[in-house]
């Protein structure tokens, strides 16, 4: 569901009724009344089939069907409200904890605005964070995918000024090994090649534009190499994403928020993939948020949220393999 009073209950709605374009068989968690209303606002005469069970989802399949998560009133597009905050945590939690059970092949969250979650006391950062604590994981790594591109950001959501004071080659050794294991079992490539981004500009042009690439990304690199990992860095991030570039990795790690996503939403703004990685269960995400200002008018686009579902579903299969 997502935030309600967000697009989520409207791309939802829009990727069921596309989802003979390539979608595996989904199912919503929420409120009924959001989701049936976020149909008729795209002038479907298809309804809401409530359901008791994820194994109920597959047919008939003249209905969405929703695992109801009740709100306590009705959302008003645009407005989000903290009161709903419950709900919208409750309907991320059923989804994890259906995961965690094998009763469902993933999850993919919509987004949620986060002010209205902290209003009510939510604790965690975000949709990550929370996961990791339901889950039990330590470090989960959040990658952005789009074709022909996969990002790592080793820090995320940080103040520009206190990206260096906080990176250290332990946290870019734990991404590291991290992404290398899901692009085996979660891509199916066998032999993962990552790229390292320096820090400053031109990688620091050998110490005189800082020493960061020095003393604290090169030593990484040499451990995740020793490890038997092919990666290559730290490289100039302005000449890591053209297309030349990108056909040698698999995956770049970047060392701040912007330097991995502006180059992904550069390339395909459209289509972007939120996927964490580490967590015992497979979780996507489309990669834009609540977009408040075009709530209720039927106007937003699905596409993210399609590519979302059908990576979920990719990811599954792989995890699924003999031996993965």
């Amino acid at each position: 569901m997502g935030e309600p009073a967000g697009i989520g209950p409207e791309i939802a709605a829009m990727a069921w009724q596309r989802r003979a374009e390539g979608l595996p068989d989904f199912f919503a968690i929420g409120d009924p009344g959001v989701f049936s209303a976020a149909l008729k606002t795209l002038g479907s005469d298809a309804g809401v089939r409530e359901i008791a069970d994820p194994a109920e989802a597959a047919a008939p399949r003249d209905a969405l069907p929703v695992l109801p998560v009740p709100l306590p009133s009705r959302p008003t597009p645009g407005s989000p409200q903290s009161a709903h905050a419950a709900a919208v945590i409750a309907a991320i939690e059923r989804a994890a904890r259906l995961a965690m059970a094998g009763r469902i092949a993933g999850l993919v969250t919509n987004p949620i605005q986060k002010k209205s979650l902290y209003d009510a006391g939510f604790a965690h950062p975000g949709h990550t964070e929370f996961l990791a604590h339901i889950t039990g994981t330590a470090v989960p790594v959040m990658m952005l995918a789009v074709p022909g591109l996969r990002v790592v950001p080793v820090t995320i959501h940080l103040p520009l000024h206190e990206v260096a004071e906080t990176l250290t080659s332990r946290m870019i050794v734990d991404t590291g090994r991290i992404t290398a294991a899901a692009l085996r079992r979660d891509f199916g490539i066998a032999a993962p090649r990552l790229a390292v981004s320096g820090l400053n500009p031109h990688a620091g042009e050998g110490g005189s534009i800082g020493r960061e690439e020095q003393e604290i990304i090169e030593p990484a690199i040499a451990e995740l190499r020793g490890a038997g990992i092919e990666i290559a860095g730290p490289l100039p991030a302005d000449t890591m994403f053209h297309a030349a570039a990108r056909s040698r990795y698999d995956a770049a790690l970047c060392m701040y928020h912007d330097q991995a996503l502006i180059p992904l939403k550069t390339i395909d703004f459209d289509h972007g993939v939120n996927v964490t990685l580490g967590l015992p269960l497979v979780r996507t995400s489309p990669d834009h948020g609540t977009a408040l200002d075009i709530a209720g008018t039927g106007t937003a686009n699905p596409e993210s949220l399609m590519a979302a579902i059908r990576l979920a579903g990719e990811i599954a299969a792989h995890r699924a393999r003999p031996g993965a």
